[in-house]
């Protein structure tokens, strides 16, 4: 027998002293084995309700068994952990999102191209319901799903966007630069956090200096911070096309 919920929709301690008590207090007579519990996103549930679930696991542990899923650990109370062996699950490897997208995508009928598949792993970063998640708006949004159609719908700026804010930092002056990215920032609708992740990968990429690179770093490390404190956008673009132009006259100066 087996009784799954889905924690993050019922999270209070009210599900646990009903459905889950009178689920796990009940006794098979004709059924050998043990019962299980399976309960999602149960990094969702309130404290009471876990230290609830706690006294529950104890007193009914003969003949139920408790599967607890969750994205974050930190979440669950310590005395649960203590109860549970844990068991670690990395993302999803391309080889293996692939062939499941193929099954969802031939039986909604989807129209997807190869570019647009490759852009769905990537976007998803081993995520098979984040992948599901923009499979689906960007057929509801375009019909057809490519990777400008994909990096629209998701707000995450394209290669190309990339190419073009790195080229203006490096070889336009500052004020046009900033110019140019703030435009191209209000078109799209991009995030300043997106497109750092997107110019971090480049960086990795690049035959910059060691020391050039590290300084470079380190000040992109400063921004990303600082827009976790929420501090303003405009600022810390300005800070970023600053942090590139000081590198250029760094190369140039090495040179």
């Amino acid at each position: 027998m087996v009784l799954e919920l889905n924690a993050s929709d019922d999270r209070g301690i009210d599900v646990v002293r009903g459905p889950i008590l009178s689920f796990a207090s009940t006794r098979t007579i004709f059924k050998k084995g043990f019962k299980l519990v399976i309960l999602d996103e149960a990094d969702a549930m309130t404290q009471d309700a876990q230290n609830a679930l706690r006294r529950v696991i104890e007193k009914f542990t003969e003949n139920t068994r408790f599967c607890l899923i969750c994205n974050y650990l930190s979440k669950i109370i310590p005395a649960l952990q203590s109860r549970c062996t844990r068991f670690r699950f990395g993302p999803l490897t391309p080889e293996l999102m692939v062939p499941r997208l193929q099954h969802v995508i031939k039986e909604e009928m989807a129209d997807v191209s190869e570019d647009g598949m490759k852009a769905l792993v990537t976007l998803s970063s081993g995520d098979m319901r984040r992948a599901l998640n923009i499979l689906q708006s960007t057929t509801m949004a375009f019909g057809k799903v490519t990777e400008d159609t994909v990096y629209t719908c998701t707000g995450h700026p394209l290669k190309s966007d990339i190419a073009n804010i790195l080229d203006w930092m490096l070889n336009q002056d500052f004020s046009t630069a900033y110019k140019k990215i703030l435009e191209l920032k209000t078109l799209k609708g991009l995030a300043l956090h997106d497109i750092l992740t997107e110019i971090h990968l480049f960086v990795h990429r690049v035959d910059f200096p060691p020391s050039v690179r590290i300084q470079l770093l380190i000040k992109m490390a400063d921004i990303e911070h600082r827009l976790a404190a929420g501090t303003s956008e405009k600022i810390q673009l300005s800070s970023l096309i600053a942090a590139f132009q000081v590198t250029r006259d760094l190369i140039v100066a090495e040179a």
